[in-house]
């Protein structure tokens, strides 16, 4: 192993435990069906903010969960998959402090976005560790 590979291992796992120490109890992830998305684009001549608000109604329980997602960029516009009323999706994010008295301390700000009816991400990763994980769910709510 070189000196660089050292390095990188070392700084990949200070970064992950510092991450993990800041984010790690709020780290949540919801799968539900999409009931209403509000896309608000806004340029200012070079500069180009994206903030997308989603409503989504979990699979198990009776409540709704409100998610928001901001992406700033320059020069270009930020992309976001497209998301319909009625898709089913997977939501992964952080929820909001509850020691804040915010107003968005119940909402979930979203890392990762999967729609499972177009089979698109925001993010790209390995969709066989979601199915399975879906189908020990699935398997457990039938006990």
């Amino acid at each position: 192993m070189g000196l660089k590979e050292k390095i990188g291992s070392k700084f990949s796992n200070y970064f992950q435990n510092a991450y993990m120490e800041k984010y790690g109890d709020r780290i949540t992830s919801i799968s539900g069906t999409v009931l209403s998305v509000k896309l608000i684009e806004k340029s200012y001549v070079i500069f180009n903010r994206l903030m997308v608000e989603m409503v989504i109604k979990p699979e198990v329980g009776k409540k709704v969960v409100k998610c928001w997602y901001k992406k700033n960029r320059w020069f270009k516009k930020p992309e976001f998959i497209a998301v319909k009323q009625g898709n089913k999706v997977i939501v992964m994010g952080v929820t909001g402090d509850k020691d804040s008295k915010k107003e968005n301390s119940q909402e979930v700000q979203i890392f990762n976005l999967l729609n499972l009816t177009t089979k698109k991400d925001l993010v790209p990763i390995d969709h066989s560790q979601i199915k399975k994980s879906r189908q020990q769910a699935n398997n457990m709510m039938r006990r």
